[in-house]
């Protein structure tokens, strides 16, 4: 198993990051939000993930840095529960929504929570049921 986030797994462009919020979906799971969007199926980039804390909550960067480490950490360790179960490449954006500080235990569990709900959702949405018909 690869437990790694290299450069090539991290959201980037601007533009994709335009296009999640204008036109991309979310899940939530207190107090994360993944906002998500297909990309392609000819596009031969695969699943990125770009993390995100408000600085309307947290107004030291310190604190802002510290949570982002936290949301690439839990990421990085229970990504095969998100990457396993698609199928197509993903643009996704992770934001820690609240001013609560939780500990490392709570948001890992939170994060294993949310990537379960996202599958889920995933799995039986209407977009994934025409590409298996056709």
């Amino acid at each position: 198993m690869n437990f790694t986030y290299p450069k090539n797994e991290r959201l980037k462009s601007k533009t994709t990051i335009g296009l999640l919020f204008s036109d991309g979906k979310s899940v939530s799971k207190y107090p994360l939000r993944l906002v998500y969007r297909q990309e392609a199926e000819n596009s031969e980039e695969q699943t990125k993930i770009g993390v995100s804390v408000s600085k309307k909550y947290f107004k030291k960067a310190v604190d802002r840095n510290y949570f982002k480490r936290v949301l690439r950490e839990t990421y990085r360790l229970n990504k095969h529960l998100l990457l396993d179960n698609l199928d197509g490449n993903y643009s996704i954006m992770l934001f820690y929504q609240t001013k609560d500080k939780l500990s490392y235990e709570e948001i890992n569990t939170k994060m294993i929570q949310l990537f379960e709900k996202f599958t889920a959702q995933i799995n039986k949405s209407p977009d994934s049921e025409q590409k298996i018909e056709s």
